[in-house]
């Protein structure tokens, strides 16, 4: 295989997509739509989460040192975009209608629809030039009961969630199915 060198992207590498909900000092929820999050062994799995650039998502992070990350899927992506792509510091931000529920053990906002979230507790900041790298305790994770089934194979358990993966500045579906540039699933809202 022939390969040309090219200026630094992650075109073409697929990323999960997470919507990580935090509370602000009154209590009012935020969420913001990432990609860069990983896991991380630590004696224990952990998670790696990253976000760049000044957003209030990261503000409510750096105050209380907790957050959720809840998996986005085909059916939450219309949100999921609004949410990435509406600044946090709007208040027309948060109207949609969401189903919201508090962590069952950190204090944090957990999207009901989402059928995996992880509740997490930050344990290390690392600042980057316009980013920063988050090393967090996973302390909950909160799963549909249709996945907690084992006579159900993971592949089908994967299919019926769907979750959505993001590469080239477009949403893809589980089964490659290209769901749109970043900004267009959101115009609904």
């Amino acid at each position: 295989m022939s390969k040309t060198s090219i200026k630094p992207t992650n075109d073409f590498c697929p990323q999960t997509l997470f919507l990580y909900g935090t509370y602000d000092d009154e209590g009012r929820p935020d969420f913001g739509l990432f990609c860069w999050f990983s896991y991380v062994w630590d004696g224990e799995l952990g998670v790696m989460a990253c976000i760049g650039g000044e957003k209030l998502t990261k503000e409510n992070i750096h105050k209380h040192k907790v957050f959720s990350a809840n998996l986005v899927t085909e059916a939450l992506l219309p949100l999921a975009d609004h949410l990435g792509n509406t600044d946090g510091h709007n208040p027309e931000k948060m109207n949609p209608n969401l189903e919201i529920e508090k962590g069952r053990v950190l204090s944090v906002p957990v999207l009901t629809a989402s059928p995996v979230s992880f509740e997490l507790e930050v344990k290390q900041f690392i600042p980057l030039h316009d980013g920063e790298v988050m090393i967090c305790k996973i302390r909950n994770v909160l799963q549909d009961d249709a996945l907690t089934d084992s006579a159900i194979p993971s592949p089908e358990k994967l299919a019926a969630i769907a979750p959505v993966r993001t590469t080239c500045n477009r949403y893809f579906g589980w089964n490659g199915a290209d769901l749109g540039a970043w900004g267009e699933p959101g115009e609904a809202f």
